[in-house]
């Protein structure tokens, strides 16, 4: 059976740590975007134009770019071949409006030279989205009718779980192409290179952090499993 304390699932324990870690990187993501959102660059290009030169410059001339709504909005659409930007990304000339800019554009890239963790991870889409969606369907049946339910939820969300362990070299790499591409044409300063890594290095945070709770859900499903057995 499932050791419960007071109405409390025990199993929640395993969650903790993801959570805990979760709110250190969302935190840390948000105050250094909002620090180095002060600070601007020596050159002055917005993000739009640093967006704009990097595609140029990589052939990209089909890729577009566009003015998104809402804050850290930031990404690359590689159906319609479209950058979006956030206003403060778009229109500002920060150092953390041209790093983030500059990484979106490295997806991009990605998309064009056929990265393969990029391919992997845009088949696991739909993969993932019906697992995390129909996983816990499965594992209600599993806990109402039979614990055989509770394997096929694990397997779906399984798919999940994948996803956001490939998303990790999908974005650490687009990070890394970012940094070359604003060091290597003058984009900024030599100066600004370890502020703009900071700015990147706390965004990849939140992408381990995901990966992270995914893996420790992944855990509870497999102890919950277990106990319905027992």
């Amino acid at each position: 059976m499932v050791p419960y304390y007071y109405g409390f699932d025990s199993t929640y324990i395993i969650l903790l740590p993801a959570i805990l870690f979760t709110l250190y990187a969302q935190n840390k993501v948000q105050s250094t975007f909002a620090k180095y959102l002060r600070v601007y660059t020596s050159k002055g290009f917005t993000g739009a134009q640093v967006a704009r030169f990097i595609l140029d410059k990589n052939g990209l001339n089909n890729v577009g770019i566009e003015l998104s709504r809402g804050k850290l909005s930031d990404h690359y659409d590689p159906r319609s071949k479209v950058v979006r930007l956030s206003n403060e990304v778009y229109n500002g000339s920060s150092v953390a409006a041209v790093s983030v800019a500059a990484h979106e554009v490295g997806h991009a890239i990605q998309h064009a030279i056929g990265y393969a963790p990029l391919t992997f991870r845009n088949t696991l889409v739909p993969i993932a989205n019906i697992g995390s969606s129909m996983a816990w369907i499965f594992i209600l049946l599993g806990f109402a009718v039979s614990p055989s339910f509770i394997d096929i939820g694990i397997l779906l969300f399984l798919g999940a779980v994948l996803f956001q362990i490939v998303t990790l070299p999908v974005e650490f790499n687009a990070s890394s192409r970012a940094i070359v591409q604003l060091r290597e044409n003058g984009l900024i300063a030599q100066s600004e290179e370890g502020a703009s890594k900071r700015v990147l290095d706390a965004a990849a945070l939140t992408y381990v952090a995901a990966a992270a709770a995914a893996v420790s859900q992944l855990l509870r499903l497999i102890v919950l499993r277990n106990n319905r057995r027992d």
